[in-house]
């Protein structure tokens, strides 16, 4: 009996002395789900448009960061950034899965931006007993890395200025100007983020630097540019009511409405129908850019980084005109003067209208877009099939940028000037990301 325990004690400790632990394997597919995981619950706790790009920023730059560490082909896309120092370098000797950290880091300044932190917990807490299982040391020294990565670009993230927007002066409604934003049906919500424009932005030396051309001044005399303008929007939507949902028209609108505002009332009950926001989607086409032609974990952290930056630069931009321009909306103008039954095709979103925020992101994101992918990158859109909308097909990034930028006329929360100066701003603030960036195409 004893000599059977003795060859059963050998065995377990020569077992053991000879087991090799795996390497933990991360492929690009768990960065996607990564990020599709934040923005689940960015839609879950409803975050504004500007406010959703800035997490995108943060997580995907943290990442980024840090796969750097072992991918020197990436560019340093933060050299030109205010205040940011260097992150932490990793312990050459210690063994550092860099994807596992970067991962952790990305989830970690998620978990730090959302308010829903218990759904990131609880995934973020299912890789990590996975990847614990998998190789214990490698996860141990990863997680460490990931989190002092987090814990130093979370010092610089604290001082951007949104914490103190927080507890800035709700937007003023009252004043006796036609010509001034005033909250729409059905909510008539507060006019939100007016203080946007004070986050620090990432490439922009002002909030102010891309300032779109003027729109047309406001005059509700017939001849008018402004009154062509305005009534332009009502005969569109009369003409897209009559030819109904089938409407090629109505279903650019609905694909590209990206409201997470969508208020609907049921007797004296009124409830939000929780959408994506236009950064969302367009991280959503990164995503399907990345996954046609294969990017690796490194390049796709690249690609979304850089989209990322320009959509929060983009929302900076964009909301400084809106309040100083502080333009009403088509809504309220017709309902005033032309039409009191008529209702836009979309649910008019609650800040001023000019420029439209659609425009400006989507032509931004779709210069950077076609920096790293190419001119002329075709690809099908099903970003918006979790919704319920069917999916599009598009032949470049700017089609796609251009078909958003007119659904905003179409859906009846835009006039025109806001819809085409916008895109060029847009533009210009893409140009310029990619430039100050330094950004350059992917080789795949």
């Amino acid at each position: 009996m004893r000599k059977f325990l003795y060859i059963i004690i050998c065995t377990v400790v020569l077992s053991s002395c000879t087991k090799e632990e795996k390497p933990i394997v991360i492929s690009a597919e768990n960065y996607h789900q990564t990020v599709d995981k934040i923005t689940d619950i960015m839609v879950h706790d409803i975050f504004s448009p500007p406010v959703a790009s800035r997490i995108y920023a943060y997580s995907n730059l943290a990442a980024y960061q840090i796969i750097r560490q072992e991918n020197k082909d990436l560019i340093d896309l933060t050299s030109n950034f205010k205040e940011l120092q260097p992150i932490p370098k990793a312990d050459s000797t210690a063994k550092i899965n860099f994807k596992v950290a970067a991962l952790v880091a990305q989830m970690e300044i998620g978990k730090k931006l959302i308010f829903s932190e218990e759904f990131l917990t609880s995934y973020r807490d299912s890789l990590y007993t996975n990847w614990k299982k998998t190789n214990e040391e490698e996860f141990n020294t990863s997680k460490s890395y990931g989190l002092e990565v987090a814990q130093h670009l979370s010092k610089w993230i604290d001082k951007d200025n949104y914490k103190e927007t927080r507890t800035m002066p709700k937007y003023s409604v009252y004043s006796d100007d036609p010509g001034r934003w005033q909250p729409t049906p059905p909510s008539y919500m507060d006019g939100i983020e007016p203080h946007w424009p004070k986050i620090r932005p990432f490439t922009l030396d002002s909030a102010s630097q891309f300032k779109p051309a003027p729109h047309p001044d406001f005059s509700l005399e017939e001849g008018t540019a402004f009154y062509d303008e305005l009534i332009e929007v009502y005969e569109i939507n009369k003409k897209m009511e009559k030819e109904g949902d089938e409407a090629e028209e109505v279903k650019i609108a609905q694909f590209w409405d990206c409201n997470p505002y969508v208020s609907t009332q049921r007797g004296h009950l009124m409830f939000a129908t929780k959408k994506i926001t236009p950064g969302g989607h367009w991280m959503g086409i990164c995503k399907i850019a990345s996954k046609k032609v294969d990017l690796d974990f490194a390049q796709s952290s690249y690609a979304y980084t850089a989209t990322a930056i320009a959509l929060a630069d983009g929302f900076i931009s964009c909301w400084e005109e809106k309040y100083s321009s502080n333009l009403v909306r088509p809504e309220t103008l017709i309902n005033k003067y032309v039409d009191e039954n008529w209702k836009p095709v979309l649910q008019t979103p609650p800040f001023p209208e000019y420029s439209s925020g659609h425009s400006v992101v989507s032509g931004a994101a779709s210069i950077v877009l076609t920096k790293i992918f190419g001119e002329e990158f075709s690809f099908e859109d099903d970003t918006e099939v979790k919704y319920g909308l069917p999916v599009r097909s598009f032949k470049s990034f700017s089609h796609a940028a251009s078909e958003a930028a007119v659904s905003r006329l179409y859906g009846g929360i835009h006039y025109r000037a806001a819809i085409e100066n916008g895109l060029v701003q847009g533009k210009n603030l893409g140009n310029h990301v990619v430039k100050d960036l330094n950004l350059q195409p992917l080789t795949y």
